[in-house]
């Protein structure tokens, strides 16, 4: 087998080995090799068109192969590879952290903590943060890091506000529905803190563009709310060597831990695959708009994740590195269990089959984004009333809600809705509402994906849209 002498810059990458053995016929096959046992390495060994970087040099023996074959270079079992970085050289300079007399103020009370002091706040300001999603979790998240002081913040997001968002994503209010999530997000955290920056991206976190967003940060913070994105966050951040804190909550319940962390040791801890290898069947876990959530529990969970990315940050305390921290807030009952990185882990195991991203929603089998349903409006159904039209209305909120005010519409609860499905019309339109049209849509997708209804129609706003037209009070 060929030696491989691997750099210091590089070391973190491969476990801190400096040296390692590898069977191939030429350098490309090498390399390739190199990559697959590590991958966090590709993005060093090789450009976006599969070429050496201009920047590092590779010999074979004592000779350049940009003099020799270059990839095609070949070597044997008594090649000695020696990969040959640029690097700074010098003193160990690093750009001068500068605290204003404002900001001196603002962060006294973390600096006068022993354990954390002035050098913690500058490891604070001098990092960037990427939140995946401003949501339930995201917005307890990035209210508590902006107010500590994180200095280059990242946001994705493509949603808008909605009124259904209020109960639990504090970082909005009422003057902000229907506006962009990251656009009011900025706006606020700026209002908060206006010594950090603020980047937003509002569109969606996807395989095409997740390694380009990511990649100009030191740690990813995971506040999303389905699986397809939370395995891509974890995939992504695992390619490029980044720290992912992860969270969920559902109902009552919430989780916490730190993926892909290297310790100071140099050792790497488990990702998400190493706690979740596959994903649930679909449906078996509804996310927070289907199956609800406690208001409080993202403000108490996403706190525990904003903690997590200071202590990742900034190396004071113990991360949950190889720990999975659950909370009960029914109960109050906390517990925590070991992760450990598993050998057959596709990512990382002994034998990795993953190198780049993939498409996930066909990897979990839901698509990331709930596809659209048809709409219509409220002054289009009134419309519709006044003149009379033959259509059959569906209201697929709770009894109690039906109780409360109704629109004259046929009750079928959404947990009823795929047992009850011969009472609804294929002959004419069928509009079907719930209180914001969250409920509806579902009702909509479930009955076209089970039953391949084509009438289907959710009203927009559902009957809060009414309530708020005639001034009347729908309670929550």
């Amino acid at each position: 087998m060929a030696t491989v002498f691997i750099p210091t810059p590089l070391r973190k990458f491969t476990s801190n080995q400096s040296k390692i053995e590898i069977e191939a016929e030429n350098i490309k096959d090498l390399l390739e090799k190199l990559t697959q046992e590590f991958p966090p390495l590709k993005n060093y060994l090789f450009t976006g068109e599969g070429e050496v970087p201009s920047f590092l040099n590779i010999f074979v023996d004592e000779d350049d192969i940009r003099n020799l074959n270059e990839k095609e270079t070949k070597i044997d079992s008594k090649s000695k590879v020696s990969l040959v970085p640029a690097i700074a050289g010098g003193s160990d300079y690093e750009e001068e952290i500068v605290f204003s007399k404002e900001e001196l103020s603002r962060y006294n009370r973390h600096i006068i903590i022993p354990e954390f002091g002035l050098e913690a706040q500058k490891k604070l300001k001098k990092s960037k943060v990427l939140v995946v999603g401003s949501g339930g979790l995201g917005s307890p998240m990035l209210l508590y890091l902006a107010a500590a002081g994180v200095g280059n913040i990242g946001i994705v997001d493509f949603d808008v506000v909605d009124d259904s968002n209020l109960q639990r994503q504090v970082l909005f209010g009422i003057d902000q529905i229907g506006n962009s999530k990251v656009i009011a997000a900025k706006k606020r955290l700026e209002h908060i803190n206006p010594h950090i920056k603020i980047n937003i991206y509002n569109t969606q976190l996807t395989s095409q563009n997740a390694l380009e967003i990511i990649k100009d940060y030191d740690v990813v913070a995971d506040g999303t709310d389905n699986f397809p994105t939370r395995y891509l966050v974890n995939d992504a951040c695992v390619l490029l060597d980044k720290t992912n804190v992860y969270a969920s909550i559902f109902q009552f319940e919430g989780q916490v831990s730190v993926f892909n962390f290297r310790n100071k040791n140099g050792l790497l801890g488990p990702n998400y695959r190493d706690l979740y290898p596959t994903p649930p069947p679909p449906g078996l876990v509804p996310n927070c708009a289907e199956g609800g959530v406690l208001g409080v529990l993202p403000g108490i969970i996403g706190s525990l994740q904003a903690l997590e990315v200071i202590k990742v940050i900034t190396g004071v305390g113990e991360p949950l590195s190889g720990k999975l921290y659950t909370f009960d807030a029914l109960t109050f009952h906390s517990r925590t269990f070991i992760i450990t990185r598993k050998s057959n882990n596709p990512l990382n195991g002994d034998n990795p089959t993953i190198h780049k991203l993939m498409d996930y929603e066909q990897f979990c089998g839901i698509p990331a984004v709930e596809r659209k349903v048809k709409e219509v409006t409220l002054e289009e159904f009134l419309q519709m009333k006044s003149q009379e039209l033959d259509f059959q209305l569906i209201d697929v909120r709770e009894i109690h809600e039906f109780e409360e005010l109704n629109l004259n519409g046929l009750l079928i609860p959404l947990s009823e809705i795929t047992h009850k499905a011969h009472l609804i019309s294929r002959n004419k339109k069928v509009i079907i509402h719930c209180r914001s049209g969250a409920r509806s849509a579902k009702a909509i997708r479930e009955l076209e994906d089970k039953f391949q209804f084509e009438n289907l129609f959710n009203l927009k706003g559902g009957i809060l849209a009414y309530s708020q037209m005639e001034k009347i009070t729908v309670k929550a």
